[in-house]
């Protein structure tokens, strides 16, 4: 239990924050999980629509500290080699 008045905001402010970050977190999962459905049901035109998006959605999190941002960049780097793996076969 915080016991100065600083602490007692501190709390109230990381309550608000876990929620926040929450919602991102839940945004980025989503974004991932929606590209990965299209390239696995081989919607390669859907996947190449919805990538200008993804990207946004993806570097919108990382820059506010909710992931890594290199993580952000790896997942975009291996999400656009899949699809241009799958466009070639």
């Amino acid at each position: 239990m915080p016991n100065t008045k600083s602490a007692i905001r501190r709390v109230r402010r990381v309550e608000n924050q876990t929620i926040i970050n929450k919602i991102r977190k839940s945004r980025y999962k989503s974004a991932v999980k929606q590209m990965g459905g299209y390239i696995d049901a081989g919607k390669i035109k859907e996947a190449e629509n919805f990538l200008p998006e993804f990207y946004s959605q993806l570097m919108k999190v990382a820059k506010t500290g909710t992931i890594n941002k290199k993580t952000a960049s790896r997942k975009i780097s291996k999400i656009t080699k899949r699809i241009n793996n799958s466009k070639k076969k």
